[in-house]
């Protein structure tokens, strides 16, 4: 049997993928390796994977919102178990092609609940993200927080696509749990993130962003602490006994938080930079951004009682881990 990993070929679905296939277990990973940024890094990710797992790992460059081209690439795999995490992400670039979101996290993320329904997989995991709670201003955000008021594209089609699977939950019991992710970053992160646009830049001696100026908080969360949190849920799926769910489902359905439960002040987390890449920021201070939020703070209760979730990186040791893969990968001394 195969586990489904979507979005193979980015940030966290390469590295849930590895530490599958680590453990031995076979993975067929799908990813239509847009153009959103450097393909090449895309394609890095992939040749890493193929090179440490060898046949335990089969690629297929596909877009999942087509359902004929994903049936057919699937045909000859029995699919145990989803984990989709490929969608279009990025909240500022949800202002200006808004049908990417559409295609990819409306479209795309039904043709997936079906894909479930009809295998009858024994759980469905998918990425949600922190930003469905757009302007919710009581921290640390809870599950049980309402998440009607999004101030981007990107974040109405996560909200759209928890609410989705609700509905398939409740008519086809197929087991599934929605993760909220809450800035995520750590080696083969994604180039339109502030952690790799910052490192760049300072190592380059160029001007860093610094949205709102500065006064920003984010609860930065390291990946090898993400992996760990999509592994223990991928293996611990949501029960059908009428129960009350994180989230407030009585379906098998579950919505989870993800992040590291410590919001970092954005100047601090500039000043850690500093320290690892050896060098002082030149800062360009701008106003807040449209669709952008001052503060996220993951309330991460419900997953650790669940399923034990616990990070322990905090930025001081994940950030000069971040850097060193970035010298390394781009070969800056």
């Amino acid at each position: 049997m195969t586990i489904l990993v979507t979005g193979v070929a980015g940030f966290i679905g390469m590295q849930v993928a590895d530490r599958l296939l680590e453990d031995g277990r076979a993975v067929i990973g799908i990813d239509n390796m847009n153009d959103y940024y450097a393909v090449s890094l895309k394609q890095d990710r992939i040749a890493a994977l193929s090179e440490r797992h060898g046949k335990l790992f089969t690629f297929a460059e596909l877009d999942f919102a087509d359902m004929p081209a994903l049936q057919g690439a699937l045909a000859d795999h029995p699919v145990e178990a989803i984990v989709h995490l490929g969608a279009q992400a990025g909240v500022r670039y949800s202002l200006v092609n808004p049908h990417a979101y559409v295609r990819s996290n409306l479209t795309g993320h039904v043709n997936m609940l079906e894909l479930a329904r009809e295998r009858r997989v024994r759980h469905l995991v998918y990425a949600s993200s922190s930003s469905v709670y757009g302007g919710n201003d009581t921290l640390p955000f809870r599950v049980e927080d309402r998440a009607d008021h999004p101030v981007s594209l990107y974040a109405a089609t996560k909200r759209a696509d928890e609410l989705m699977s609700e509905t398939y939950a409740h008519l086809f019991r197929v087991p599934m749990t929605g993760l909220r992710f809450f800035t995520v970053y750590g080696p083969w992160g994604r180039p339109d993130m502030a952690m790799w646009i910052f490192t760049s830049k300072i190592l380059a001696g160029e001007p860093i962003p610094v949205f709102n100026h500065g006064r920003m908080q984010r609860d930065f969360t390291y990946i090898d602490d993400i992996v760990a949190g999509v592994i223990a849920c991928l293996d611990n799926a949501p029960p059908d006994d009428g129960a009350v769910k994180a989230g407030g489902s009585r379906t098998p359905h579950r919505l989870y938080n993800i992040g590291n439960n410590r919001p970092e002040e954005l100047m601090h987390l500039i000043a850690v930079l500093e320290d690892a890449c050896g060098r002082k920021a030149e800062m360009d201070f701008q106003p807040m951004q449209p669709g952008d939020v001052p503060a996220t703070y993951a309330d991460i209760s419900a997953i650790a009682r669940d399923v034990g979730f616990a990070p322990t990186t905090g930025i001081e040791v994940g950030v000069p881990r971040f850097v060193s893969w970035y010298r390394d990968y781009h070969a800056i001394g």
